[in-house]
């Protein structure tokens, strides 16, 4: 059956439609006392769910969706729910969300909940709107994400702004116009089982270690990509982060490093550095057991936690048909280290499994 990929006369939410001025730049929101909303929340999930027609898990790792929920009816009290959940199950899918049409005000709002919302240093927001909103559009009227990609995969497992001080925690995507047929989804990885996959002596080396996370490539390919018309709001920004880090409300390890970001190991020479970040990327892009992967209507929001998940485009779709979505980014805690613990057991049980297997 043939699809038909031609793009309605014009975009249904044109007040969100990205602005790019060469010449602008943004006050970044600096060091914040984090209150994390997941610490003050019932475990039952009364409020989040008390609506809830299905609760339905998308992976074993990764994902659910909940139907019968809307964000814009959910008190304080549901939203520090839905931190908790989505802390504990790393991304949450709702769908026919009126949150598309709240205006701006009442979608920050309600996003600034999680923490205080993150301004992009290159990507850009609405012409009459809010800095804090990222603005994703391709369509045949704006091929900057499509020049962007050209000539290389477009799956890059990463965390949206990690070298910040304070990296993003929850974080909302809200799909305005999807493309038509299939096509366009994210794909997002738990973290958290992507490190504990790890055997445990191999584990146990990660604690302690630390990266150095840095926008400049991608700054360098903004400029590349776009010369004059490149948007650099912000100075390049760098920080050292743990390796494996704590969730401070889950206590669970997740690996911490990303392809988009991470430059290098501290204190190891570049080819150690180098060698042992491709493994670990290459753990990440390999883990498809680990992942799940959302499909978009209009009036989908995805909202997951980028302290203990990455996540990819797929850019799939035909050139030209439209996908235009907004993000709002709540920035959360300082990554919190995991400590190097003493041997459970596990290392000496690795260590007989493998004696056994050379008799």
């Amino acid at each position: 059956m043939a699809i038909d990929t031609t793009e309605t006369p014009g975009p249904l939410y044109p007040e969100y439609l990205p602005h790019y001025d060469p010449l602008e730049s943004v006050v970044t929101v600096g060091r914040f006392e984090h209150d994390d909303p997941g610490h003050r929340a019932d475990p039952a999930f009364p409020n989040l769910l008390k609506n809830a027609t299905n609760v339905l898990e998308m992976s074993p790792h990764c994902g659910t969706e909940l139907q019968g929920v809307q964000i814009s009816d959910l008190s304080k009290a549901g939203l520090d729910e839905l931190a908790l959940m989505v802390a504990q199950r790393g991304c949450l899918v709702l769908r026919d969300q009126t949150f598309t049409d709240l205006g701006f005000e009442r979608q920050r709002e309600i996003a600034s909940h999680f923490g205080p919302l993150h301004k992009h240093g290159w990507m850009p927001h609405p012409k009459q709107g809010p800095e804090e909103f990222v603005i994703v559009y391709d369509s045949k009227d704006d091929l900057r994400i499509r020049k962007s990609w050209a000539r290389k995969s477009p799956i890059q497992f990463h965390v949206d702004q990690s070298p910040e001080a304070q990296p993003p925690g929850a974080t909302f995507f809200c799909m305005l116009e999807s493309p038509p047929g299939a096509g366009g989804d994210t794909i997002i990885s738990s973290m958290t089982r992507a490190f504990s996959r790890l055997s445990p002596s191999f584990r146990k080396r990660l604690e302690g270690l630390t990266a150095v996370h840095t926008t400049a490539n991608p700054i360098a390919r903004e400029i590349r990509d776009n010369g004059e018309k490149a948007v650099i709001r912000r100075p390049i920004t760098r920080s050292i982060h743990p390796v494996v880090t704590v969730h401070p409300v889950t206590g669970e390890k997740a690996l911490f490093v990303n392809s988009s970001y991470t430059q290098s190991i501290v204190g190891w020479d570049e080819e150690e550095s180098d060698y042992l970040l491709k493994f670990l990327f290459d753990h990440i892009n390999r883990g498809h057991d680990f992942t799940c992967r959302v499909r978009y209507e209009p009036g989908t929001v995805v909202i997951w936690d980028q302290r203990v998940t990455q996540h990819s485009q797929t850019l799939d779709y035909p050139a030209g048909g439209r996908r235009h979505a907004f993000r709002l980014t709540p920035l959360a805690n300082a990554p919190v280290a995991s400590l190097v613990e003493e041997d459970d057991g596990e290392c000496r049980k690795d260590e007989g499994r493998m004696m056994l297997n050379l008799c």
